[in-house]
């Protein structure tokens, strides 16, 4: 039985780091760490992440992509247990909330502009208007 807690899945991110660093000439990638544990690429770079955000794991870009290296695997106790972790479902629709109100915001910075071209135009038009006449 695979746990899905994130708890769980954090030692296990960290422990095949640690095999792959030990049987391997480098630092593992995700993909390899992946690999190693059946976990699909989008879910290794969600929990890595996750990991490296609080500090338990160091991802270093290089040439050759990302490299992991454990930092300080204690801090994976501070982790609560027991609870269930956020699917990717749920990240990817708080992503794409995200990007939404992002492109709001966008849309409501161009009309914004937008409007105020108009205005500056309008200004021009009467100025030239009055030096014309």
């Amino acid at each position: 039985m695979q746990k899905k807690d994130f708890y769980s899945q954090s030692h296990l991110i960290v422990s095949a780091i640690r095999v792959l660093s030990h049987t391997g000439v480098e630092a593992p990638s995700i993909s390899e760490v992946c690999d190693l544990l059946k976990f699909s690429l989008e879910q290794g770079h969600l929990i890595c992440n996750k990991l490296h955000d609080a500090q338990i794991i160091e991802m270093v870009e290089g040439p050759f992509g990302i490299r992991l290296f454990v930092r300080n695997h204690i801090k994976i106790e501070e982790i609560p247990q027991n609870i269930e972790g956020t699917s990717l479902k749920d990240e990817l629709e708080k992503f794409q909330s995200s990007r939404k109100d992002f492109k709001d915001r966008i849309e409501k910075f161009q009309s914004r502009k937008e409007q105020e071209q108009r205005e500056l135009f309008a200004k021009i038009q009467e100025k030239f208007k009055k030096t014309k006449s």
